[in-house]
This record gives structure tokens, C-alpha cells and sequence, in this order.
């Protein structure tokens, strides 16, 4: 009997089928009940190795290699699949005799890929662990390479992902998969996605190629592409990358715009390769430099940036990948690297190509063009952001000294006419274009809102402010008068600029409290402020908010005294340099200077740093125009722009915005407090006609969505989804109706199972609605609702979200939501004028977690949150928000607690959203759970752990009781005074944890927390 189901069990033999007739793999049989199944078929690996004619002795010395290192249980899957990779890439090094050379089997034929063994099998039982069984696996020479899950059409693809994942954890089947290079999941409905191991289900790809080919289901088309023995053998070889912890494969852009580069490298040709801001260019120099020096053994690559920003990242991405790049200090060591036949792949600023002190820059071009340096070895340039260094001084001296080489330009924005011309006669045509549109479409960036703000600059009193314009100027005549106002404008609007910059201050500070992703202290902003002496202004009033201590500031500006020796004019007031210096000088007091680095580059690095992975503790920088390229940073979510900006600049500023970053992130949001954007029907043009569109076909059209007016597209849009899914529903539509189309009979188990995809796409369509509703629900009349409008719509999502769990309830379900929905938005029912912006935490003196403690949860919304006038969601929404906050704040003190207290959290919102408590039940619960997190325990904890430090090790070591109090006594015995940041005191601490764990991995996991017990 098929135990498996049909449906699924059809496509699995069609896909079957497919391999062989098509692909020409062999098919091995079903292993369901077979012995010993492992990813090193010995018996099928020495019979190629065999056909390959290498001796017993080598093969046995080979296979035995491999296995060792696919089955090293010291190290993780990560470690041991990149050390098989390195086998099969390049081949066993074996010694079968001693005093003889070693001699290199090659386990995989990578020249002649038809030349090697490709076989698929199906239900691969794995045993070890907990038993698991893939539906298809890929051998080459009996080398597992491929796992393939399939669900049919009625279950999402992301039960295969996660069936994936699952199968990798060291409980059970993780050695299987140190052989594995790739891994996919299908269905029929849904198509094909891939990854490798350890990707996590959000970092899934899709294929996309030959998009006007529909013959056949997406998931055949796109495994006949990928597994082609050709196609797959050289992304195996081409383009893995071990990429510090990571494994990556790449994506479509990614490989299509390598090989085109290929290409023109073959003819020695340059060109530009232009990938959206966010899609991976730093992946495909890595990939393509690689590919370069491996197939050139006389090729050097050199990676030039304009901005030591860029140079930093750039050293940093490939070092990360392994590939060890010199970094040049000046122009002379650049030179003199050039003209050495070492090292080959080198980075450098561009500006290292100038030369000081040179009056005529013409005729020192053509003096290194007459006698250009020494260069050693086959150039390849590759020019980083090519649209701002492929003109200009600079660009002439480095062609001029490296006259034979191949340019690359690689740009993440589209080329105006204006620099098109420039570029094309620089690097080429265009050799491989992937739009912002194209990036959106493909989920590999997010696609970005636009939202205007105007900040009113009315004055109160023109008369007085030119009677004192007047009185300060009393020795000046009219001609005086007129050249000072002309140097700083009109009075009016020096006057007004502190007022302006207060209000933009308190309308970034209410965002972060109403707006989810802010509040939710898991995204961060950027503020582009005018000029380092406006950035150094908003930083002294974001000083006097909340956000003191959780707010940094990045410009180019490094205090040196010189700057202020002119600058007293002896009337005790500061004059705008002195007023930078001193910002400066009192921000880097505290700042201790890293080896090789001045203060206030240690300190960028630091608010940098807590910028990418601790948003809750660095909620916003302000820039001018650092981090506005090159920058990566998920968690940023908001850029507030009160800067003028156009073209280049302006869309690599606002790319900030758009990486990918969980659920809860949708879109990257931009605030404009200048207008450099104008309203058009649906959309905001960066780029108009100035545009090249001629170049490589290319459409470097870029729009961005108006907040209101796509706010309304999405509540329309499905609005209509769910009523075409309730459209077949019989009369007269009740309850009974609902519940038998979209259950049947629910007594009946097959009713249930074949009304499941209806149930899904209703679940996932009221999802969808909530979220749109939500977004704009405080704004409906803005975005053009009438009164009656509104009514009906709140009306059709409380029916919606009735319906939706009164079908969950008669199904007698739990949906899996991670699947179809982020977290809801939060509806925001009152309002605060912008000019006095409620802060959420801190309340006054004392945090409203403590009052809560103190007085009881009831007392604490009557006395602090007396100003949300009962408003039941809002009151909910603050109490969430602070216990989320503070969850996040100190999760790194007890992971494991932490995460219980937060699953607890998620669940009782999960409820009340649902509405599945009663607002009195709700708050009961999460008065219980504000108890728990303050007491830092919860009522299980044995006595003797009477520290948070015991009951810390305690948690995360099993509550492994004898164990928690042993480290305890370890780290108190082996502690010195003031040992955190002293590598040597630090050390002596991790012996001592050692002795008791026996694990090096355990040991710095368990010191992290170890470390954040003040105790200790």
C-alpha cells in the first residue's frame, strides 16, 4: 500500500523519469530498505576511480581520505563540507609507498563532465540518528552531491525547506550531508527553489531563465537547467563559496553575469557589469577574481574603490571567502606591489593612482604613457562604483600606468548620459545588466516606499528679527549689509533652522514608537543631514532625547586643534568650526583608540558595529555622505534624507534601506524632508529622460511606490482576493455554508484533506488583508476613502478575521504561519501632535516593566498610560513593545531564558490578535510574564541556584544542574580582578570552563554568557 501519497509519489517518478531520459543520469533502484546507505558509495566510487585507471592502492588511500573527512566528529557540518568540497575540487593528495612522491586522485572528472558517474536514487533511509528519508539524492561516482524534497501541490514548498534543514541537525543526519553541494525542494504548484547546506529557508533561490518557456510544469523546466551534467558540474566547481561560516551558491544574476564576463575576459575585452545596489556584486568580483587567477596563471587582479569605506569592505568580503588580498598603503606601495610578480590579487584606493605636487597634470599623463612603470603579470582591473571613478585626473594616471590591462566596471545604478559616454570609451559596452526592478521582482532586494514631509518655518516676528539683524550690524554699511546676508541667507532662515531641525528630531523620535519595525527595536535609520556642522546639530538634540547613547555620528570630520587656533573671536560664542570640534572632541573623550586607528575611526567602527547587530542599541546614524555606498546593514529600515541629493547619490543612499531582513521587514521606507522627489500618478521617478536606455538594452527605470496611494492598491487588491475566495460559497452564506466549503464534512478526514489549498489561500489572504488594513488604518480618509468606505472596510475585515478562525476551529488546525504571514502591523488608534512626540520607554524616572512589579499591572496603565485614554490596543501595543525591548536588551545574559520568555511573549500577542482572550485573561497573562522576566527565574528553579550567574549556566547547559554549579565555582576560582577585554585574564577563565566542558565550541558559547553575568 503507498504509504507515501499519491499525488506526491506521481511527481516523484515523473522527476524520476526525467533524470534518466533526459538527463542521462542511472538509476540506482528505491533504497527505502536498504543497508548502509551513505554518501560515499564505496563499491560505485572505486569502479570510476578504476575506469579512470588508478591503482587498488590509490583508490583505497583516496576513499579512505574522503570518508575520514566527511565523518570528523570534532568539527561542524560547515567545517567537514568545505574540506570534502576541497577533495573533490581538487582532487586526494595520496602516498602509497614511503620515500615516493604523493600522486593527486581525482575523485570527479571536471574537464569531461560526461565522463563521470551521475545516478539518482530514491527514499534514501538514513540511519544514525533519528531515521530520515529524502526523497531523491544525486551521486556522482557514487558521491551523494544532491538532495531533492518534493511536497505535492496541496503543502508549501517551505515544508520541504524546512524538512531540509531538519535533516542537517546533528541529531539527525548532519554527516550524510558533509558530501552535499546542493539542495532543493519542488512541487508542481510552486516550482523549484535551491540552496546548499545550511541555508536558512529566507536565503532560498529561484531559478529564472528562458521566462517564455511554459511547456512544461517550473519544476521539471528548472531541474533539466540546473542538473544538466555540464551546468551543474561547473557550478560546482565555479561558483561555491565558503564565505566566512556560509556557504553560498549563487544566484541567477549572479551566474549569468559571471559567465558573460567570462566571455569577455577570453577576448580580452573590458566592459561594465551594472547589478542594482543590494543584489551581491561583492560575490561576483569574488567569484569572477577566482575564476581569473585560476584559469590565467599569469593574471593579477587589482580592485580599485574611491572610497576607504569601500577599500575596507572590499578586503573584508574577500577575506572572508578565503582569498588573502593585499591591501595598499600609499601610491609607492601600490607601485611597487605592480611591479612584483606577488601577491595577485591586490585592492586600492584610486585616488593612490595621483601625484602630489604635479602643477601640469597633462604633461605627467604623457610622460607615463612614454614611460609607464613596470607592471608584472596579465591586469584585470575591476573598478568598484565605475560611474563616479571612470572619469576624471585620477582614472588617466591609471590607465596611463597600467596601459595592457583589462577594466571592469561594476556600478550599482544605471549610467546617465552624462557619464555614459565617459564609461563606455573607459570599460566597454555594458556586460551584464540586473534592474532594481528585476531585484524586487526576484525578492532579492525590497522594493521601497516614498513618503514627503513638509516642516512649517513660520516666523513669529519678521520686525524684530531685523531690528536685531540691524542692531548686530550697525557698523556695517548697506553693500556690507547685503554680502552677509547673501553668505548666509536670509535671517529668517538662520533663525528658523534650530526649530526646523527640532521638529524633524521629534518626528524621527515618534516614528520609532509607532511605526512596528522601529518600535520593535529590531530596525534601525539613517539620517543624511546637509553638512557635517547640521549632522553635529541633530546629534546634540538626539543627545537630549531617548535616544542618548543609542545614536552615532559618521561623517568625515577628525577633530585636530589646528581646525579652532582662528576661530576665538572673543565674544564667548562659537563659531561653527568650533562648535564641530567641540561635538567631536566631547564624543571621542571616552573613545580608546584601536591599534593602527585614531579615535574617531574606532569609534565609526563601534556604532557601526552595534549599528548591523544590535539595533535596539543604535537606533539611528547620522551621516553626510559616509555609509551612503557600500554600507550593509539589514536592519535598517527607515533613511530620513534632509539633505539635497540627485541622481547617483540620491539611489545609492536610499539602497540603504532595501536588504533583506526577516518577515517583519516588507519594504525600506524614505523620508524626504526636501522635496527632491515630485508626485506623479502612481509613482516617484528618480531618473527621468536623461537616462541611457541604449546601452546593452538595458531600462534603468526606477520607481518608487507613493506610501498612501500603494497603501491603497494592496488593500484593494486584497480586499478582492478574499471575496473572489468566498465568491463560490453556496446561499445564503452563513456559517454552515462557510465551514462545508472550506472543511466539507469534518468528520470525514479525506473532506478536510482535499479542502486544505481553500483553507490556505484563506488563511493567507485574511493575513494579507489585516496587514494591508493596518498599514494605512489611521490614514483611509488621506488615501481617499470616503466616510462610508471606511465603515465597510473595517466592517469586511472583523467578518474576515471571524471567518478565518471560525474555519481554523471547525478544521481543527493550527496553521503553520511562518509560511504565509510577518507579524501584523500595529494599529495605531491615537494620535499625538508631531510637536510633542510620546515616548514609549523610558517613562519618567522609572521603566514601566518595574511599575508593573511594583504596583501591579493595573495601577502601572492607570498612572503611565493614563495618556492612551483607554485605548485597549495601544495600551496592549506599549506593554508588548517594552517587554520586547527588554528581552532584547538582555537576551546575550541568559539566551536559553530569554527566548522562553519571548516565545511566551509572541504566543500571548499571537492570542490576542486573534483575539482568543479576553482583554482582562490578556492582561493577567502578561502581568505573569513581566513578573517572571523581572524575577529572571521562573518557579521551577532548584534553590541552591540563588544567583543569576548559576541560573544562567543552569539554563543553557541542559538544566544541567551539577554542571551549572562547577562552572560557577570554575569561573570564580580562575577570575582575576577586571579580566573582561584582557585576552590573558579572559583566557585563564577558558581553561578553566575547558576542564569541565571538554569543548572548545561549548567553551566560548558558554563564555559569552559567562561574560554578561555582572557577578563575575
Amino acid at each position: 500500500m503507498n504509504m507515501i501519497g499519491k499525488p506526491e509519489r506521481t511527481t516523484q517518478r515523473r522527476v524520476i523519469k526525467l533524470f534518466e531520459g533526459e538527463l542521462g543520469y542511472r538509476y540506482l533502484g528505491d533504497w527505502i530498505d536498504r543497508e548502509h546507505n551513505s554518501n560515499v558509495e564505496e563499491d560505485q566510487l572505486a569502479a570510476y576511480l578504476r575506469r579512470a585507471s588508478y591503482g587498488e592502492a590509490h583508490i583505497s588511500a583516496a576513499i579512505r581520505k574522503l570518508k575520514v573527512e566527511a565523518s570528523n566528529t570534532v568539527r561542524s557540518l560547515y567545517d567537514n563540507n568545505q574540506a570534502v568540497y576541497g577533495l573533490l575540487r581538487y582532487g586526494v593528495s595520496v602516498q602509497v609507498e614511503a620515500g615516493k612522491p604523493s600522486e593527486t586522485v581525482k575523485l570527479i572528472n571536471w574537464s569531461n563532465p560526461h565522463a563521470n558517474d551521475f545516478a539518482i536514487t530514491e527514499e534514501v533511509t538514513l540511519r544514525g540518528g533519528h531515521e530520515r528519508r529524502p526523497d531523491l539524492v544525486l551521486y556522482i561516482n557514487g558521491i551523494a552531491i544532491g538532495v531533492i524534497e518534493l511536497k505535492n501541490s496541496r503543502v508549501s514548498i517551505g515544508d520541504g525547506i524546512r524538512q531540509v534543514l531538519s535533516n542537517q541537525r546533528p541529531e539527525f543526519n548532519a554527516t550524510f550531508f558533509s558530501t552535499i553541494q546542493i539542495v532543493f525542494a519542488g512541487s508542481d504548484s510552486e516550482g523549484l527553489q535551491y540552496g546548499t547546506i545550511g541555508t536558512a529557508e529566507k536565503y532560498f533561490l529561484k531559478w529564472k531563465e528562458d521566462e517564455t518557456d511554459d511547456s512544461r510544469y517550473k519544476l521539471d523546466k528548472y531541474l533539466l537547467k540546473i542538473c544538466d551534467k555540464d551546468r551543474l558540474l561547473e557550478l560546482m566547481h565555479d561558483f561555491v563559496l565558503f564565505d566566512a561560516g556560509v556557504k553560498k551558491l549563487p544566484r541567477v544574476h549572479q551566474f549569468f553575469g559571471i559567465k558573460a564576463a567570462q566571455e569577455n575576459i577570453r577576448r580580452s575585452e573590458g566592459g561594465i557589469i551594472w547589478h542594482t545596489q543590494g543584489s551581491g556584486k561583492s560575490i561576483v568580483m569574488v567569484l569572477l577574481a577566482k575564476w581569473i587567477l585560476e584559469n590565467n596563471a599569469n593574471a593579477r587582479v587589482v580592485v580599485i574603490t574611491d572610497r576607504d569605506e569601500l577599500d575596507k569592505q572590499i578586503k573584508g568580503v574577500f577575506a572572508g571567502a578565503g582569498e588573502a588580498i593585499h591591501r595598499t598603503s600609499s601610491g609607492r606601495d601600490l607601485m611597487s606591489v605592480l611591479a612584483q610578480a606577488k601577491p595577485r590579487l591586490l585592492c586600492s584606493l584610486v585616488h593612490k593612482f595621483g601625484q602630489r605636487g604635479v602643477d601640469d597634470f597633462d604633461a605627467f599623463i604623457k610622460e607615463l604613457e612614454a614611460q609607464p612603470s613596470k607592471t608584472v603579470g596579465d591586469l584585470f582591473v575591476f573598478v568598484d562604483e565605475c560611474h563616479r571613478t571612470q572619469g576624471g585626473k585620477l582614472h588617466k594616471a591609471m590607465t596611463a600606468l597600467m596601459p595592457n590591462a583589462v577594466f571592469i566596471g561594476f556600478t550599482g545604478t544605471p549610467l546617465l548620459k552624462k557619464d555614459a559616454q565617459t564609461s563606455i570609451e573607459v570599460f566597454g559596452r555594458y556586460i551584464h545588466t540586473y534592474k532594481f526592478g528585476e531585484a524586487v521582482e526576484d525578492e532579492v532586494v525590497l522594493d521601497l516606499i516614498y513618503e514627503a514631509r513638509d516642516i512649517d518655518q513660520r516666523l513669529g516676528s519678521e520686525d524684530k528679527i531685523e531690528a536685531w539683524f540691524d542692531a548686530k550690524t550697525k557698523g556695517l554699511n548697506d553693500w556690507q549689509k547685503d554680502e552677509l546676508k547673501k553668505k548666509w541667507g536670509t535671517m529668517q532662515h538662520v533663525l528658523s533652522s534650530r526649530s526646523r531641525k527640532e521638529r524633524v528630531v521629534q518626528d524621527v523620535i515618534f516614528d520609532f514608537s509607532v511605526k512596528p519595525r522601529l518600535s520593535s527595536e529590531r530596525g534601525n535609520a539613517i539620517l543624511v543631514a546637509a553638512s557635517i556642522y547640521d549632522a553635529c546639530k541633530y546629534f546634540e538634540l538626539f543627545q537630549k532625547t531617548p535616544f542618548r547613547g543609542r545614536c552615532g555620528l559618521v561623517t568625515s570630520y577628525n577633530p585636530v586643534t589646528q581646525d579652532v587656533t582662528r576661530e576665538d573671536t572673543g565674544a564667548n560664542l562659537e563659531s561653527d568650526k568650533q562648535f564641530i570640534y567641540n561635538t567631536y572632541t566631547d564624543l571621542l573623550k571616552t573613545v580608546v583608540a584601536k591599534p593602527a586607528m585614531t579615535k574617531t575611526e574606532s569609534y565609526e567602527e563601534d556604532v557601526k558595529s552595534l549599528f548591523i547587530t544590535q539595533p535596539a542599541n543604535m537606533k539611528l546614524l547620522i551621516v553626510v555622505s559616509k555609509l551612503l555606498t557600500g554600507f550593509d546593514a539589514p536592519s535598517c529600515t527607515y533613511l530620513y534624507i534632509d539633505k539635497e541629493m540627485q541622481d547617483h547619490g540620491l539611489f545609492q543612499a536610499i539602497c540603504r534601506t532595501n536588504r533583506l531582513d526577516g518577515d517583519d521587514k516588507e519594504f525600506g521606507y524614505i523620508v524626504d524632508y526636501k522635496g527632491l522627489l515630485q508626485k506623479v500618478e502612481k509613482a516617484i521617478a528618480v531618473y527621468t529622460s536623461e537616462l541611457d536606455t541604449t546601452a546593452g538594452g538595458a531600462d534603468p527605470g526606477i520607481l518608487l511606490k507613493d506610501r498612501l496611494e500603494k497603501g491603497r492598491e494592496r488593500l484593494d487588491e486584497t480586499l478582492e482576493v478574499l471575496a473572489l475566495l468566498c465568491e463560490p460559497v453556496e446561499p445564503p452564506k452563513g456559517e454552515l455554508q462557510y465551514i462545508r466549503h472550506f472543511c466539507g464534512n469534518t468528520e470525514i478526514a479525506t473532506d478536510l484533506e482535499e479542502r486544505e489549498p481553500q483553507r490556505a489561500a484563506l488563511y493567507k489572504a485574511t493575513a494579507s488583508l489585516v496587514r494591508a488594513y493596518a498599514g494605512i488604518a489611521d490614514e483611509m480618509e488621506e488615501a481617499g476613502y470616503s466616510a462610508d468606505d471606511i465603515k465597510r472596510v473595517k466592517a469586511r475585515v472583523e467578518e474576515s478575521i471571524a471567518l478565518r478562525d471560525t474555519v481554523r476551529r471547525a478544521a481543527g488546525e493550527l496553521l503553520d504561519l511562518k509560511a504565509y504571514e510577518a507579524d501584523m502591523r500595529h494599529l495605531i488608534d491615537t494620535y499625538i501632535e508631531a510637536d510633542e512626540p510620546r515616548k514609549i520607554s523610558p517613562f519618567d524616572d522609572i521603566s514601566l516593566i518595574d511599575l508593573i512589579v511594583k504596583s501591579g499591572i493595573a495601577d502601572a496603565i492607570a498612572g503611565q498610560l493614563a495618556g492612551l485614554k483607554g485605548n485597549r490596543e495601544a495600551i496592549a501595543e506599549t506593554i508588548e513593545n517594552n517587554v520586547r525591548s527588554k528581552i532584547v536588551k538582555e537576551r546575550m545574559n541568559d539566551p536559553d531564558f530569554f527566548d522562553r520568555i519571548s516565545a511566551l511573549l509572541e504566543e500571548v500577542i499571537r492570542d490576542r490578535r486573534a483575539k482568543a482572550l479576553d482583554y482582562e485573561a490578556y492582561l493577567k497573562r502578561m502581568a505573569e510574564i513581566v513578573k517572571t522576566l523581572a524575577a529572571g527565574k521562573t518557579e521551577d528553579m532548584p534553590v541552591q541556584l540563588d544567583t543569576p550567574g548559576k541560573r544562567a549556566l543552569y539554563n543553557n547547559l541542559g538544566k544541567n544542574e551539577d554542571l551549572a554549579m562547577r562552572l560557577d565555582s570554575a569561573v570564580k576560582f580562575s577570575r582575576s580582578d577586571d579580566w573582561r577585554g584582557v585576552e590573558p585574564k579572559e583566557r585563564a577563565i577558558k581553561a578553566a570552563l575547558y576542564k569541565e566542558l571538554q569543548d572548545k565550541d561549548e567553551v566560548e558559547r558558554v563564555f559569552v554568557i559567562v561574560k554578561a553575568q555582572r557577578e563575575y
